[in-house]
């Protein structure tokens, strides 16, 4: 089987082995204009470059869905994609590796991206581990990071703050993270309001290296949807629906390979109010979120929506919330059963993908390795 030598090829050789007829909505996404002029490395390039890492940890679930993976696979025929499941960062908290769980969840992450749209044909697909760049790459730019900087990060402080012993691997997670962006010279990083605090981080690390030794990275800007990014935990409205906490509250989530029924018994049981109708303009947490999941799955405005349900009970609104999630995972969930049970085409697959970007990465390691002397 031939393998991609160049990021330039529409994708890999086994791609044509599978063609996914799935329609999505297309996403109005919200994007800053560059900053940087970019590094001589992107010359040239007819698409802006996205790059969008996840890591192969947790169920993902609806809010996951309608705030990345839908507007990933929309978006695939507008950017140069680059998708990477960064099991690498699964390591910082070694305490909660479980091996072959790991090893699982990174090919089942695989066939459920693929089964959400993510085509191989048109966007690079692989593991982290599989490009030894990104670690060469974290290292490198570790050196020229300031500790106090990642001592600064929220979610550094959030989890270090939950742990009798932390790693150096949860400090210097953020370096690792800034290494993925900026080894492929991404113009682009989809990104929650979470995550808003790494890619500040991860153009301050670009420019201390450009200041110490020479410009050499793309300075990345978020992409951010402007709605239906924050679905809400159905038992709480008032947080964000999280993989971590549907471990422990069975309510609080739908997973994307929930059956028919899972999925039903969910939005049927999520937390409301004591009133019985829906009132625009009068919305409670829990009602506002079940038609802020309608809006991002049937793609209509905000208020034809409420106007739609003005004055239905609550039961009414749930039930038609359900249809459309049941109609919108179940084909997802069927997709990926029938994907995961080919474990050797999801193998090729990511190692194709490795193969495809591994020229861009090298290029770029290969400058900043130069610029330091090391080479």
């Amino acid at each position: 089987m031939p393998r991609c030598s160049s990021p330039r090829r529409r994708g890999p050789s086994c791609a044509s082995l599978v063609r996914f007829l799935f329609a999505f909505e297309g996403v109005q996404l919200t994007v800053k204009p560059p900053r940087s002029p970019g590094a001589p490395v992107t010359a040239g390039r007819q698409q802006q470059r996205v790059f969008s890492g996840i890591q192969p940890t947790g169920r993902l679930h609806l809010g996951n869905y309608i705030g990345a993976l839908s507007v990933w696979a929309a978006n695939q025929a507008r950017y140069d994609n680059i998708f990477c499941i960064v099991d690498l960062h699964a390591l910082t908290i070694p305490e909660a590796i479980r091996v072959e769980t790991l090893r699982a969840a990174r090919r089942e992450l695989a066939a459920l991206l693929l089964a959400c749209g993510i085509d191989p044909a048109r966007s690079a697909l692989f593991l982290q581990s599989y490009v030894p760049a990104h670690a060469e790459l974290a290292w490198l730019l570790a050196c020229v990071t300031p500790v106090g900087w990642l001592e600064r990060m929220t979610q550094y402080k959030s989890k270090a703050a939950a742990l009798t012993t932390v790693g150096a691997g949860l400090l210097e997670y953020p370096v690792l993270q800034a290494a993925d962006i900026l080894l492929y010279q991404a113009d682009l990083v989809p990104v929650g309001e979470d995550q808003r605090q790494h890619i500040e981080l991860a153009r301050d690390i670009a420019r201390r290296f450009h200041n110490l030794f020479r410009p050499v990275f793309t300075l990345p800007e978020p992409l951010v949807r402007p709605s239906g990014a924050r679905i809400m935990g159905l038992d709480d409205p008032t947080v964000k629906m999280s993989k971590s906490l549907a471990e422990e509250r069975p309510g609080h989530a739908i997973a994307l390979t929930d059956s028919p029924e899972r999925i039903r018994n969910a939005v049927m049981g999520a937390v409301t109010d004591s009133g019985r109708e829906l009132r625009p303009g009068e919305l409670s947490p829990g009602v506002a979120n079940l038609l802020t999941i309608y809006e991002a799955l049937s793609g209509r405005p905000r208020p034809d929506v409420e106007a739609e349900f003005a004055g239905q009970g609550y039961s009414a609104v749930k039930r038609a919330v359900a249809d459309l999630v049941v109609s919108t995972l179940d084909p997802i969930r069927r997709r990926y059963l029938a994907l995961s049970a080919d474990a050797g085409y999801l193998d090729r697959i990511l190692r194709e993908g490795a193969d495809r970007v591994h020229p861009i990465a090298r290029a770029t390691l290969d400058r900043v390795k130069r610029l330091m002397g090391l080479v």
